[in-house]
């Protein structure tokens, strides 16, 4: 008789499944294989996920960003809008010393004049200065 016990019934049908001899040794580096791609496979998808927040994150920043620049832009645009409204102007002017301007005159192309010009309403004659 063998060293081995003869099997019976289940176990030598589930004995027959499991191989024997020297197929037992060329079943390690297959399975050191599968271990290596599971775990590489493991390191990649934690580096992509890694990857993937760190751009979530310059998103979130970017677009916080965009915001506040277009806040900005908006209170920007809203005070170029009160300094150009009219009566933002006329103030402005009338700080400024300045007041309508009278009855304007026009040059025909032949030269002469139409209309009849006059000063602008209370500034005195002798402060109107003409080129030369």
């Amino acid at each position: 008789m063998s060293g081995k016990p003869e099997l019976k019934g289940r176990a030598a049908r589930l004995a027959r499944l499991l191989p024997t001899g020297p197929g037992q040794a060329a079943r390690t580096p297959f399975v050191f294989l599968v271990v290596l791609l599971l775990g590489g496979g493991l390191i990649a998808l934690l580096v992509l996920n890694s990857a993937l927040s760190e751009g979530a994150f310059k998103l979130d920043d970017l677009q916080r960003g965009t915001k506040n620049l277009t806040d900005e832009e908006q209170a920007l645009q809203r005070d170029i809008d009160a300094y150009s409204a009219p009566d933002a102007l006329q103030r402005r002017a009338r700080e400024l010393g300045m007041v309508p301007g009278g009855d304007p005159a026009f040059l025909a192309p032949d030269g002469t004049v139409k209309g009849v010009p006059s000063a602008a309403p209370g500034v005195r004659q002798s402060s109107v200065h003409t080129p030369l």
